[in-house]
């Protein structure tokens, strides 16, 4: 078993002032607050030292902040692309503004993914509550690869 869902799981029990002091570290880099670092290093160094197979920190650090944005329960099997696509508006034109949004999605590198991924979330939350942050955290974690932004435009164009 991966450690991916372990790391999930520790999101999920941080206390609301935890929450609130990551969603102020939105758009900024580890090494930017002291906070920040001790509160992260004391969720993640615990398992990467027990765990050769934790999520990258960079991964780690950037799913926090999201969770801790948009805490949407972990719900396997519920994708970020299946999520998006049952999100989509009605009209036409709305529709093409929101496939082109999540087309740039694709193509971002994991350095600057975050905004797109916090307005992602937010559809999210609002229409169809739930994510597979297991499977999020596994698939930023590689990103760079073709196929997995592959299966994500798969997964927005199944019915």
């Amino acid at each position: 078993m991966s450690s991916t869902p372990l790391f999930i799981a520790r999101l999920s029990q941080l206390k609301p002032g935890e929450l609130g002091l990551l969603r102020t570290h939105a758009a900024q880099r580890l090494d930017e607050s002291i906070e920040g670092f001790d509160l992260f290093t004391g969720l993640w160094w615990p398992l990467r030292q027990q765990r050769a197979d934790a999520p990258r920190r960079e991964v780690a650090w950037l799913i926090a902040k999201l969770y801790a944005a948009v805490p949407l329960p972990h719900q396997a099997g519920k994708t970020l692309a299946r999520q998006l696509a049952r999100c989509q508006p009605s009209d036409a034109k709305a529709r093409a503004r929101y496939q082109q949004r999540f087309d740039r999605l694709l193509q971002l590198p994991l350095s600057d993914i975050e905004p797109a991924l916090r307005w992602a979330l937010g559809h999210i939350a609002a229409i169809h509550p739930g994510l597979d942050w297991v499977q999020l955290t596994d698939d930023l974690s590689s990103s760079e690869r073709d196929a997995i932004r592959h299966r994500w435009a798969v997964h927005y164009l199944e019915p």
